[in-house]
């Protein structure tokens, strides 16, 4: 029999996937958790209880977030829901307006903002451009392309073969058009078209081979000619799928009926598509050809304006980008989601994206020993933690990678690429999270509670969800205004300290006791459980039994300890327990407390503690140390 000690001095792998439990011999596995939940993880190895979610509205429906970044001081939160967009600025609604997009629209949109325009595009949807006026007063127009002498400079195409001619009945004023074959529908009404580079506006649509027009410039003659084009996007040939801004041009990546095209506007002249006569400043138009299929998912600006398809990742060189150094480039083969836009997002250089197959999280970065694109796994370690993503973003301050997965929960990132962190957890509440977006330095959420659809965002200064938080001068027992929680049971702290759970009716709580300040919530349970010790010093522990002697845990500002060692679930007291309330102060205690644990463990893949509480106060643990005997 030996008596060893292990020592676990950070979490810095995160949760790892139970496949991990043969591979002792990995580093990740020296570092990771079997399970991680409802906690944030430091660069310093420690973890500490996540944040609670302070409640900030109700919302229509289910939507979309989108940070709307006016200025470095004025930065908004757009709430998109069916046919609806609500502006809140650090929590508090300022304006709404209607949309044309649909609660169904929100899946595919996709965006991009340049100073004061959100530009939105939807490849049914005619694409629109958000302003804001004032704080109060948004507008919602659709796009402009650049008007020159009644021609209007945007990207035309001939979607017809191109044996297809068509025949003016004369060159100016109203004229009838002839098509050798079938090629107008009713949706052509008002679009443009072009005959041998001149334009003209469809008045009425006749049948499929003829309609009448204004013609805008004079044709050159009155033949039937192959020489024509209509404009690319309208609601006959569908509009454009994503947008992005680089190199002074607005990007334009895909369409409905055209998938696998890019156009380029003029530099510094975003709404100009005019092609000219190809100068380096004039616009650029280029198809995806390859050996598979490239139907582009989203254009983003980073080191080179990368394009990901349904079916691999591109990039298009070029410095500057002109029509005649452009080069298009595949970087790798692992594609993006048909079904749905998760916006790819930059963390330190690096983009992050959502493959096809939507089990994965990857990193597009730019190799200089290569000098090309790799896309590495970031959740090969963590895969039962991806489940089909929807959404996602990157919280700067506090270098957290939130995911929202399809199953409702939020798995964070804890990125540091310079102390080699990348730390999985898993996020839950009670409902299911919905959407994800940071503004400025808070991250908010859209979560479902039973149907009920909420604005919350995380703040550290709540341990609760939907929760609320109030003060008054004179101590109160009655607090209302928690209408969102009614006929629930909930966690109240009163006072720094934590009451007895009180049940929300006609939208207030009333205490045993008056208290001077409230917070409110749900709560949220969070777990912590290791990985089966590894003792390497005797040959390994696997088909050994294990019996841990005693466990201690170096603590920080940690107001509770409800933990588990193989008996079941008890709490390790650092104060004195009351009847009602916990006499216990919201700095909590600093230092080691170590416990006894006894019994045999003949099962070497479960952990020998885990820690499992739903005390709305703080809780770090920096590091842990197991005394434990190993038998034969």
């Amino acid at each position: 029999m030996a008596r060893v000690r292990s020592h676990k001095t950070n979490f810095t792998a995160g949760e790892v996937s139970p496949r991990l439990l043969g591979r002792s011999d990995l580093r990740s596995y020296e570092n990771g958790a079997a399970k991680l939940r409802n906690v944030f993880i430091h660069p310093t190895g420690g973890l500490s209880r996540r944040a609670g979610l302070r409640y900030v509205d109700s919302a229509r429906g289910s939507g979309r977030l989108i940070a709307f970044e006016f200025n470095t001081e004025q930065v908004y939160l757009l709430v998109f829901t069916d046919r609806n967009i609500d502006v809140y600025r650090s929590g508090i609604k300022t304006a709404e307006l209607a949309t044309p997009w649909t609660e169904d629209h929100l899946r595919q949109i996709n965006w991009t903002q340049s100073a004061d325009t959100l530009l939105i595009v939807h490849p049914d949807v005619s694409p629109r451009k958000i302003t804001r006026a004032s704080e109060s007063e948004w507008h919602i127009a659709d796009w402009a392309f650049y008007e020159e002498d009644d021609q209007i400079r945007q990207p035309y195409h001939k979607f017809a073969d191109e044996d297809v001619t068509l025949k003016p009945s004369g060159t100016g004023g109203q004229v009838n058009i002839t098509a050798s074959t079938d090629v107008f529908v009713t949706a052509h009404g008002g679009t443009r078209f072009r005959i041998a580079g001149r334009e003209l506006e469809i008045a009425t649509v006749i049948s499929s081979t003829e309609v009448t027009a204004n013609v805008k410039e004079g044709l050159v003659n009155s033949t039937a000619t192959t020489d024509w084009e209509e404009q690319t996007f309208s609601p006959a040939r569908g509009w454009p799928v994503s947008v992005t801004f680089h190199q002074d041009r607005l990007v334009i990546g895909g369409s409905r009926d055209l998938p696998n095209r890019l156009w380029l506007s003029k530099s510094a002249d975003l709404f100009n598509f005019d092609l000219g006569e190809g100068l380096d400043d004039e616009a650029i138009e280029f198809s995806i050809l390859s050996d598979q299929v490239n139907a582009i998912r989203a254009v983003f600006s980073g080191r080179h304006l990368q394009v990901f398809t349904s079916g691999a990742e591109w990039m298009v060189a070029g410095v500057p980008l002109t029509p005649a150094s452009i080069q298009l480039h595949r970087q790798t083969r692992v594609g993006s989601p048909v079904d749905r836009t998760v916006p790819p997002r930059d963390v330190d250089g690096a983009t992050l994206f959502v493959p096809r197959t939507g089990e994965q999280l990857r990193e597009f970065l730019f190799t200089d020993v290569e000098q090309a694109y790799q896309a590495t796994d970031l959740a090969v370690l963590a895969e039962h933690l991806i489940v089909a993503p929807v959404d996602m973003d990157f919280d700067k301050s506090n270098r957290l990678f939130h995911v929202v997965m399809g199953n409702g929960t939020l798995a964070t990132l804890t990125v540091y690429r310079a102390e080699q962190v990348s730390a999985w957890t898993l996020q839950e509440t009670a409902g299911a999270f919905r959407a994800v977006v940071t503004v400025g330095s808070e991250t908010y959420v859209l979560v479902d509670r039973a149907g009920k659809l909420s604005v919350e965002v995380f703040d550290p200064e709540f341990g609760v969800d939907s929760g609320l938080g109030g003060s008054s001068a004179s101590p109160r027992t009655t607090w209302g205004g928690l209408g969102h929680l009614e006929g629930q049971t909930v966690k109240v702290l009163t006072d720094n300290a934590v009451h007895i759970d009180t049940q929300i009716e006609n939208g207030a709580v009333n205490l045993g006791a008056p208290a001077n300040s409230i917070q409110i919530g749900i709560k949220f349970i969070h777990n912590i459980a290791p990985l089966p010790p590894v003792v390497s010093n005797i040959g390994g522990s696997q088909g050994r039994k294990l019996r841990p002697i005693a466990i201690t845990f170096r603590l920080w500002e940690t107001a509770n300890l409800h933990l588990d060692t193989g008996r079941g679930l008890t709490d390790v007291p650092f104060k004195r327990f009351g009847d009602n309330m916990v006499d216990m102060p919201l700095a909590g205690f600093c230092g080691d407390k170590t416990v006894r644990a006894l019994g045999w463990r003949s099962d070497d893949t479960s952990p020998l503690w885990r820690i499992e509480q739903d005390t709305p106060l703080p809780f770090t643990l920096l590091s842990v140390s197991t005394e434990m005997s190993v038998n034969g």
